[in-house]
């Protein structure tokens, strides 16, 4: 976020804002807080996974994530300033969908969960939002520098994630195990259904179409992590959750290769 903060401007989260309709970002919000958990849901049924796999999968597709490895598919054509614009606005709603959805796939279950909105704004801020402020205000006193951080800064994010997901797959040990076989085919189907959500909501603009496509696949693992922990008491939600994190950095690649060769055989 702070290498996203230092290529952005005020100005250009604004402009990519307008550059949708009310009504494209209406559809938005059912396409980022709506439709993949639904789809989460969904798999989870299925597939028969377990409480604890139906739960860390449904968290992250309600959870809408960081565009840390958008970063990188900038170079193969998608909008990186259209998916920073997209994460600023997805996190400022973070705190008013979360609860909500949560709250109804609950009842579908006769069951009563509530997570407060108070809880979900610390986060968003310390995670998100403050890093990305921090990186805008680099770019604003030390314009030279802040030309020359990104790639470095880039580099060293995605090297931190890589370790984050060793770790976490070290310290679930001999959980993979005792996870459902077809566990991993329903991460893998929940990032392309992610990803296919902005097709069902039918975006005209097709660069922000295809920028938020891979928006969508990348959710946010720490956030979901935490919420199933803490809210829906879900001590065996990590597996999936770890899952997904493997599966969607693979998805992402995927689509920006179809892209990138889709858009050379129309020209």
């Amino acid at each position: 976020m702070v290498s996203v903060g230092l290529s952005l401007k005020p100005a250009e989260v604004a402009s990519n804002w307008r550059r949708l309709t009310w009504l494209a970002w209406v559809r938005m919000v059912a396409a980022t807080f709506i439709l993949p958990p639904l789809l989460a849901l969904i798999l989870a049924n299925v597939f028969r996974l377990t409480l604890g796999e139906l739960a860390g999968l449904f968290m992250v597709g309600a959870t809408p994530g960081v565009p840390l490895l958008t970063r990188n598919l900038a170079r193969r054509g998608f909008d990186m300033h259209m998916a920073a614009s997209y994460q600023v606005w997805a996190a400022l709603l973070v705190p008013v969908m979360i609860p909500f959805v949560v709250a109804a796939a609950a009842r579908l279950d006769n069951r009563e969960v509530w997570i407060s909105p108070v809880v979900l704004p610390y986060q968003i801020a310390t995670k998100q939002l403050v890093p990305f402020a921090v990186g805008m205000v680099i770019a604003w006193a030390t314009p030279k520098l802040s030309r020359r951080c990104p790639p470095t800064i880039n580099m060293l994010g995605n090297t931190l994630l890589t370790i984050l997901i060793a770790l976490v797959l070290f310290k679930i040990g001999g959980a993979p195990k005792q996870i459902t076989p077809l566990l991993p085919i329903a991460t893998l189907l929940l990032a392309v259904g992610s990803m296919a959500a902005v097709w069902v909501v039918r975006l005209s603009d097709s660069l922000a179409r295809q920028t938020f496509a891979v928006c969508k696949a990348n959710r946010h693992a720490g956030l979901a992590q935490l919420l199933s922990g803490q809210h829906l008491h879900a001590t065996r939600a990590l597996p999936a959750i770890a899952c997904y994190a493997l599966a969607a950095p693979a998805v992402m690649l995927a689509y920006a290769r179809w892209d990138r060769a889709h858009v050379e055989r129309v020209d």
